[in-house]
């Protein structure tokens, strides 16, 4: 079992979460959508994590030719800009973990555009989600246009790998 806490504070994030060996994928964003927020449903499953290998999340660099969504399973977030199309040179390893996880425990970071999208933030412009105690340390992409996850920051946050009740704890 897993735990997640703000590196800043100290304050626990997530319950106890049970490691996936990877990140599922999503092959079709909009199988499970939510009629009534357009948000698809999280890549992730309640009560786990999974560790995001590829970089994920702003900033973005432009790259000379527009690629298909096919390196991360349709999760990768691609942006237009105005000197061309962009990919991510975010951090990698961030922490995916379902929305409910820590919605209750993070208040939105709205500033600027970072929590633009019609249906849900895009999470394209940086961290969205802030700890009570002002650590920006999370970024929730639920737009319409993709996958329904939340990346907690490697670097902000922190995992206690602890002993699970079928251990004795």
């Amino acid at each position: 079992m897993t735990v997640f806490y703000c590196v800043k504070c100290g304050i626990a994030l997530t319950g106890d979460l049970v490691a996936l060996p990877a990140v599922p994928r999503v092959d079709d964003p909009d199988d499970g959508r939510d009629a009534k927020t357009g948000r698809a449903r999280s890549t992730v499953p309640n009560g786990h994590y999974a560790i995001d290998p590829e970089p994920w999340g702003a900033p973005f660099v432009v790259i000379d030719e527009p690629r298909r969504l096919v390196r991360s399973g349709g999760r990768e977030l691609l942006r237009v800009a105005s000197t061309g199309v962009t990919v991510s040179a975010g951090r990698r390893d961030s922490f995916v973990v379902h929305p409910d996880e820590v919605l209750p425990r993070l208040e939105p970071f709205a500033l600027g555009n970072n929590w633009l999208g019609c249906c849900g933030p895009t999470g394209a412009h940086g961290p969205n989600l802030a700890c009570c105690c002002g650590s920006r340390l999370a970024t929730w992409a639920a737009d319409c246009l993709g996958p329904n996850e939340l990346h907690l920051d490697p670097v902000r946050v922190y995992a206690w790998h602890g002993k699970g009740p079928a251990d004795g704890q």
